[in-house]
């Protein structure tokens, strides 16, 4: 259970409050009022999503409203509350209203409606609630029993006490959702208020809070047009803020009142891209191809960044969606031409267009210039929250690692900054895809656990990939297997015909470890043998692997053209090393040993440990057969320590059955203490390895201080240390050190 930072390491007005375990801004006060409520009790904290969730929540702003299935425990304290006097209850009601629990706050409010303020006292002799202090309910639970008891008209009361109550000054962001609740009439001039308290909300990254005043000033707005207007800008901002079907209910209030041309059409491409957040692809590219056109002559630059929208919704149909992913790529090379000089998403459009329609090689240049501009844009500061688009992906189909990694560690900095947790989990799933790519499976589980506890929180279905893939490099057949078919069913009924791709490249890649080159060789066929970005280049290494095992030669070496057709108009260290490890597979002769050692060589310049690791491996394998033991030896040795280090258990059993062969004993690889370590305590170990204080781990990974402290604790004993120096000698893995440190 995550907690929230400590309001010294917060901004001025929020902080990341993890009661639901998502990283989402909330006010500072009210994320410890919710701490305090409580008593440090994880349970009274997973109560909370029963009836709260992020989008109710409003940054710290609102107030829940009734479920349809309310616990036992919140009817037994609504039953406590409802036996109060009537003065008291409608204290209690004003102190639920407003989370600060500021006891100054409630005294004035209670002045404004006339109330007594000591008769709160029969509600702390109740046992609901603390008034010594802060004004502190027992539960959380009791707080939304007292709301939900009232009825509107009460409610209504006491926002508006609570407004006046409230200073304009210090604190007119929660004056104006005060005034806002406190009334059902349409009144402009509480929702002009309400429109710049978004836009403050959104400049400190607090999204949900900035899609709430717009929700609320959409509702209070008196004029047709500007109410759509609002609608339309609420509707972003929910979507945003990962909240889609209250994005498409926006829309609908949007569609009632006449727009321009513009706003119609963007309309139509919020609705897209809503469609396209509930992962209904088949519904969001028409209507993002049509908006598209709409904006060709209106905003030609803000037209091809819609093509692109498109285009990225296409691709995720993959097998299922060819015809209509040709038909978006035709229609974006027929888009406006780019503004000169191209924009970065004018080139990624241009390369992508090509790809789609010509061919691979001859959309690598403009790519790779789209790469480089999505890279110089990342470092200004000033990016969308959906930023870099399609980058991410791309950079992984030109086997780019480095821009890979800097792009995927950006983008979900920027999404946490901003608090846009409709764009965060394909953030962290990007990222969690370079850790595994880079052999740091630990680093690559927690993201994955956070981007399923954001999709939690949101309501949203969880992004699988990841984990299959984690679960084909582990060599853990059961846990694929169980993976593969439950995404596979959920894709073929979404119609993601690239998660098929997916769950066949990790099939792929677990049959090469286990040996069983018969059941590999179907796999990397069928995956290779698609157009997805990043999963069927990679794929075209394991077919080559696959087939040259199985004999046959003939599959390999066409394997090997299509990849070195890639390899070699991408250039990259992996890339090329890639394909001479393939290409030794299917040589003979003094240039097999040339292109292995290439092959190590070239892939020890860049991030891809499991590929180097297992290039040591085919080498050491290519030796044995050669009959030199001692020079396979060393290679297979250092095959399996990495492989095993890595937790790559199917390619180190591989490595250690070789060893046998040769002579050399090898004990099945015990793993060593750290790998005892859960994925938390490993990111806290390294974090304080690189330097780091508690008081900074706790701010990165949103924990307080005192938690980081009984982690470290933990970390030493089973680590067998007793300080920080130590650290570095028990963690030996830098990259893995780094690969943690960037989240």
């Amino acid at each position: 259970m995550r907690r929230c930072r400590s309001p010294a390491s917060a901004t001025a007005t929020h902080a990341h409050c993890c009661w639901t375990t998502c990283t989402a801004p909330i006010d500072a006060a009210v994320c410890e009022q919710l701490l305090a409520e409580s008593h440090g009790n994880p349970l009274a904290l997973l109560e909370l999503p029963r009836t709260w969730n992020t989008e109710e929540l409003a940054g710290g702003f609102g107030i829940p409203a009734r479920q349809p299935v309310v616990s036992k425990i919140e009817r037994s304290y609504a039953k406590r509350l409802a036996v109060l006097p009537a003065v008291t209850q409608t204290l209690v009601l004003t102190a639920a209203a407003e989370p600060l629990g500021d006891p100054l706050l409630l005294q004035r409010a209670a002045e404004v409606i006339g109330l007594d303020p000591t008769a709160l006292g029969a509600a702390m002799d109740a046992g609901l609630l603390d008034a010594s202090g802060r004004i502190e309910f027992v539960h959380p639970l009791v707080r939304s029993a007292a709301y939900d008891a009232a009825t509107d008209d009460d409610r209504q009361r006491v926002h508006r006490a609570l407004a006046e109550a409230t200073d304009p000054e210090k604190d007119a962001d929660r004056r104006a959702w005060h005034r806002a609740r406190g009334t059902h009439q349409p009144d402009e001039e509480i929702a002009s208020e309400l429109e710049r308290s978004a836009g403050r909300a959104e400049a400190r990254g607090g999204m949900v809070a900035a899609a709430a005043f717009l929700d609320r000033a959409t509702a209070l707005t008196p004029e047709p047009v500007r109410r759509a207007r609002r609608a339309l800008a609420a509707a972003e901002a929910k979507q945003l803020a990962g909240a889609p079907q209250a994005a498409s209910r926006l829309l609908v209030v949007a569609k009632d009142a006449a727009l321009d041309e513009r706003e119609a059409a963007l309309a139509e491409r919020l609705r897209g891209r809503v469609a396209f957040g509930l992962r209904r692809g088949g519904e969001a590219v028409p209507r993002l191809l049509d908006a598209a056109r709409r904006l060709e002559v209106i905003d030609p630059a803000l037209a091809r960044e819609t093509y692109l929208e498109a285009l990225q919704a296409a691709t995720i149909s993959g097998r299922f969606g060819g015809e209509m992913l040709r038909r978006t790529a035709d229609a974006a090379r027929q888009a406006p031409p780019a503004q000169r000089p191209p924009r970065a998403i004018d080139l990624l459009l241009d390369g992508l267009a090509t790809r789609y329609t010509v061919g691979y090689a001859a959309s690598v240049s403009t790519l790779q210039l789209a790469l480089r501009a999505v890279g110089d844009e990342g470092n200004s500061g000033d990016q969308h929250p959906r930023w870099p688009w399609y980058a991410r992906r791309v950079a992984l189909d030109l086997l780019d690692d480095e821009t890979g990694r800097a792009l995927a560690t950006r983008s979900v900095q920027l999404a946490r900054n901003r608090g846009a947790l409709g764009v965060l989990p394909l953030a962290l799933g990007a990222l969690a895809t370079m850790h595994t790519i880079e052999g740091s499976f630990d680093a690559a589980q927690g993201v994955l656990d956070e981007s399923d506890a954001v999709d939690d929180a949101i309501g949203e279905a969880r992004i699988g990939s990841g984990r299959l893939a984690l679960a084909g490099l582990r060599g853990d057949e059961s846990l694929l297997s169980r993976l593969a078919e439950a995404a596979e069913a959920e894709a073929t009924t979404r119609g993601e015909g690239a998660v098929l791709t997916y769950t066949e490249h990790s099939r792929a890649i677990l049959y090469n470890g286990l040996g069983r080159y018969e059941s590999a060789l179907p796999a990397a066929a069928s995956a290779s043998s698609r157009d997805e970005l990043g999963a069927s280049v990679r794929s075209l290494p394991e077919l080559v692997e696959a087939a040259t095992r199985c004999g046959h030669i003939d599959v390999a070496v066409d394997a090997l053209e299509r990849l070195t057709e890639r390899t070699q108009a991408t250039g990259t260290e992996w890339a090329l090393g890639l394909e001479a490890r393939s290409r030794a597979l299917v040589s003979f002769g003094g240039e097999t040993e040339e292109l292995y050692l290439e092959a190590i060589d070239r892939l020890s310049g860049c991030r891809v440990a499991p590929e180097r690791a297992r290039a040591h491996l085919l080498y050491g394998e290519w030796l044995r057969r050669a009959n030199r033991r001692i020079d396979a030896r060393q290679q297979l040795r250092t095959a399996h320590d990495t492989l095993a280090d890595i937790g790559m258990a199917a390619f180190a059993d591989r490595a250690r059955r070789e060893l046998a062969a040769t002579g050399e004993k090898v004990r099945r690889h015990r793993p060593e203490s750290r790998d005892e370590l859960t994925a938390q305590e490993a990111q806290i170990a390294q974090l304080a390895r690189d330097g780091s204080s508690n008081p900074e781990i706790a701010a990165q990974l949103f924990l307080s201080p005192r938690t980081v402290e009984w982690h470290l604790r933990k970390v030493f004993g089973k680590l067998g240390i007793s300080s920080r120096r130590e650290l570095d000698a028990a963690l030996p893995e830098a990259d893995t050190a780094q690969a943690v440190a960037s989240r």
